[in-house]
């Protein structure tokens, strides 16, 4: 139905559905007018989304008529959270895909030549770096994102004189790229399961348990900056990182705030958790604590059928980062069991190798095919592969960020993107038809437009800021490159 056929139906006496405060234009004037839309109750045509003045969704009216002065899209969609990532890592991307002397290249050899790469960063690339690796989020479809934030100290772990330093460095990247940011300062104390001190490069993410408390209470301090959808949680790095005292203090220090893990990434942390703790890290998790919705796991990539449905019925977030979790070789997670028990996940860019929605989603189903040699795994009969995923992420991304989105409706963040199809060379579907396209096709060549919580960061592909940004990034990873 276009804005003509929508006109006439209202002739007739069938008036726009609308939903929310108003169907006349917001203060600033701030409207969107889709052809297709997908809201909490399934796909509807013409319409139209008004954004208040404070970033949230104010209304939205289905079967509308277009409104002079909004934005026309041809298909808007709630945009989805990017629960993982160490924006750092988007400046090592390309550097470590050469063979190591190693007769086994993995994920322990790939660490030491991170280890190498971040003790050569000052704050101000590590700035530069998370603004550029925000930006390209905001491109590929991401509103919003949780920086699992492990960089804080000086090449060889001195602390900076402000221990926020580098927080702050992340939070001002947020405010130049508009993204929003649930920022998780992480608390790392230790270099192994068994309680062996950090070495090398371990110690910029040094803190003790005390002086990882005195650094969450300055949370509220660095995104004081931002705007109102800016945010905070805390994240114990992983078992291998953390003792067991200092997780049980910190898992209720925070308790109304999202709590994000690494676990069960890696066979030889399963080994070395068993050797240690007598479980598996996940068995063990869940018998000694009260994991629940605040809770984001992420990777999750070793687990037993026990496990696996232990966790969806905790209501945690199972985060993963298929993409990382490919390059790494960390393996398969067991997505048709897990959601096959009702469990909740989201997606994140972790390495941020490389920075795409659209991929995670389909490399988390490809790998469910490649391991079982079928098609379409993750869909129920009569559902398509790219809606489930979507939706699942959406909501599962939402709640491990802590943030009022994922759904175009009134009162939520206006966390949007829009797809342009045609333009990308793809027909130009609607409904669940665009989200496979978009997911298993065009990917981020058919994102026109994203809005974070109302701020219109991406039009016609890019973002708005892009050449200033691009610019400080390349100078600072031509100087980088000259001290790895």
């Amino acid at each position: 139905m276009n804005a003509g056929e929508a006109t006439a139906e209202m002739a007739n006496g069938a008036p726009p559905r609308i939903l929310g405060t108003s169907p006349r234009m917001t203060a600033d004037g701030v409207a969107i007018h889709a052809s297709n839309a997908l809201l909490p109750d399934g796909w509807s045509k013409n319409v139209r989304v008004e954004i208040g003045p404070d970033g949230r969704i104010a209304s939205v009216a289905t079967g509308a008529a277009f409104v002079p002065g909004a934005v026309q899209v041809p298909v808007l969609l709630p945009a989805l959270s990017n629960l993982h990532s160490h924006t750092f890592q988007r400046a090592m991307a390309g550097l470590t895909e050469a063979r190591g002397p190693s007769q086994h290249d993995s994920f322990w050899t790939w660490r030491e030549v991170m280890y190498r790469f971040l003790d050569v960063l000052t704050p101000d690339e590590i700035e530069a770096i998370a603004a550029f690796a925000f930006m390209e989020m905001q491109e590929a479809g991401f509103s919003a994102v949780a920086e699992f934030h492990y960089l804080h100290n000086r090449p060889g772990g001195a602390r900076y004189d402000d221990p926020a330093e580098l927080s702050e460095r992340i939070a001002a990247a947020a405010r130049a790229t508009g993204i929003g940011l649930t920022l998780l300062p992480v608390h790392y104390a230790q270099g192994g399961v068994d309680g062996r001190p950090l070495a090398g490069g371990q110690m910029r993410f040094r803190n003790s348990l005390e002086s990882f408390e005195k650094l969450a209470a300055r949370m509220p301090d660095v995104i004081a900056n931002l705007p109102a959808d800016a945010s905070w949680g805390i994240a114990p790095h992983s078992l291998r990182a953390v003792s067991r005292d200092d997780l049980r203090h910190l898992a209720p220090l925070a308790p109304e705030r999202p709590l994000h893990m690494h676990i069960a990434e890696q066979e030889k942390e399963l080994d070395e958790t068993r050797a240690a703790f007598g479980a598996r890290p996940v068995e063990w998790l869940l018998s000694e604590h009260d994991v629940s919705a605040r809770w984001c796991l992420i990777h999750c990539t070793h687990m037993n059928p026990a496990e696996t449905e232990g966790l969806a019925r905790s209501g945690a977030v199972a985060g993963l980062c298929p993409v990382t979790e490919a390059n790494l070789g960390d393996g398969i997670f067991d997505g048709a069991r897990f959601l096959g028990a009702r469990g909740s996940f989201g997606v994140g860019s972790d390495s941020n190798v490389r920075i795409a929605a659209t991929e995670e989603l389909r490399q988390l189903e490809y790998s469910q095919r490649l391991r079982d040699r079928l098609r379409v795994v993750l869909a129920p009969p009569g559902r398509s592969a790219g809606d489930v995923l979507y939706r699942g992420a959406l909501a599962g991304g939402a709640r491990a960020l802590g943030r009022a989105s994922g759904a175009i409706e009134p009162g939520m963040w206006a966390d949007l993107v829009s797809l342009d199809l045609d333009a990308a060379g793809f027909a130009p579907l609607g409904g669940s038809a665009a989200l496979d396209a978009w997911i298993f096709s065009a990917g981020n060549a058919a994102v026109s437009e994203l809005w974070s919580a109302g701020r219109h960061r991406v039009k016609a592909g890019r973002h708005v800021a892009r050449e200033a940004i691009a610019a400080r990034y390349r100078a600072c990873l031509t100087s980088v490159l000259e001290r790895f």
